[in-house]
């Protein structure tokens, strides 16, 4: 009956009544909230949420692969040419960049499956295994590179055509200029923080290139081993990707989160009218794909209805205010006092 009073607070604590909605779907607000302050963080080899929740995200990670990957490639001619192991390295430095779109590729390929019996959430944790796959790759890239910049300082060689190495690292430095402007733009567009912020990790990544160009002066210069040492630097730096990377995927793997979407979620939690409390909150990831449990204790002279409609209104605030939420789940709980 409608009527009735809820009793479900002697039902077991926090694990009484609750209802799960696994569907998006938009919700009209009275009120506005002039900010946007959830959770956007990002490293490399992890492809951000928040970009993978729009066709127009996933257009743009695809074609700063395509960029970073062109230009790796008219690098890898030159490195041949002149021998330059700071090259190489800037060019393993591009390719990797590229390949942190292909964890999300993997993951929606494989994301269109249904569930089944046997992965009754799906196959959303592809993305954390092609992840480590990933940072694997980089990894020994790193080592790769390392290895011929120190046997160069050790056994140097000549470095030649140093014409084409001052070109390649400037192309190598326009691709991912050109990558930092087409991610921050279209980052605006979508109002994605995540693909800005992207956007700027490119046009940093681009002064590892200009690097290159410095080792060629200073080989013009008459000093050889300037090349190697670049190379050594930038070898660092790309273990400095790999550690970003391996702690972001480990983390997910772990259901983690960044607490900052905790924060989000209790914030959303604010603008609804008759939650004494959120006794439980807690959210994981399923691969780009975001779940959400909230508890919470309302009053206990509520009618069943009434109950109902708050719980639905959090649920509509938490579609609101997190990005990539793809299903939340409200339960009731007996309050703390």
């Amino acid at each position: 009956m409608k009527a009735k009073v809820l009793d479900w607070f002697g039902l077991g604590g926090s694990e009484g009544h609750g209802h799960s909605h696994g569907h998006h779907h938009p919700h009209e607000h009275g009120h506005e909230h002039g900010h946007h302050h959830g959770p956007h963080g990002h490293t490399h080899g992890v492809i951000d949420a928040t970009i993978a929740s729009t066709a127009r995200g996933i257009w743009a990670i695809k074609w700063s692969f395509a960029m970073l990957f062109a230009t790796g490639l008219m690098q890898i001619a030159v490195v041949a040419l002149s021998g330059s192991v700071a090259l190489l390295a800037d060019t393993i430095h591009n390719f990797a960049d590229a390949t942190t779109a292909l964890p999300l590729w993997v993951a929606f390929v494989l994301a269109r499956r249904p569930a089944s019996r046997r992965f009754p959430y799906g196959l959303g944790r592809v993305e954390d295994l092609a992840g480590i796959v990933i940072v694997l790759i980089i990894l020994f890239s790193a080592v790769v590179a390392g290895y011929e910049a120190v046997s160069r300082l050790i056994n140097p060689h000549p470095v030649t055509n140093l014409g084409w190495l001052t070109a390649a690292g400037l192309i190598g430095f326009a691709g991912n200029e050109a990558v930092a402007v087409f991610r921050i733009r279209v980052g605006r567009e979508i109002n994605s923080a995540a693909l800005i912020a992207d956007g700027y990790h490119a046009r940093t990544d681009g002064l590892t290139s200009l690097a290159v160009v410095a080792g060629a002066a200073g080989v013009w210069l008459g000093f050889p081993l300037a090349d190697p040492i670049v190379g050594l630097a930038i070898t660092f730096a790309i273990l400095g990707i790999v550690w970003q990377s391996a702690r972001s995927v480990l983390t997910r793997m772990l259901d983690g989160v960044e607490p900052g979407l905790l924060d989000e979620i209790e914030h959303a939690a604010g603008h609804v009218e008759g939650i004494r409390e959120l006794a439980d909150v807690r959210a994981r990831w399923l691969g780009h794909k975001l779940h959400v449990d909230v508890a919470i204790a309302v009053d206990e002279g509520l009618l069943l209805a009434q109950a109902q409609a708050i719980a639905d209104e959090l649920e509509a605030e938490l579609f609101e205010h997190v990005p990539a939420l793809s299903a939340a789940r409200v339960r009731f709980a007996h309050p703390a006092s």
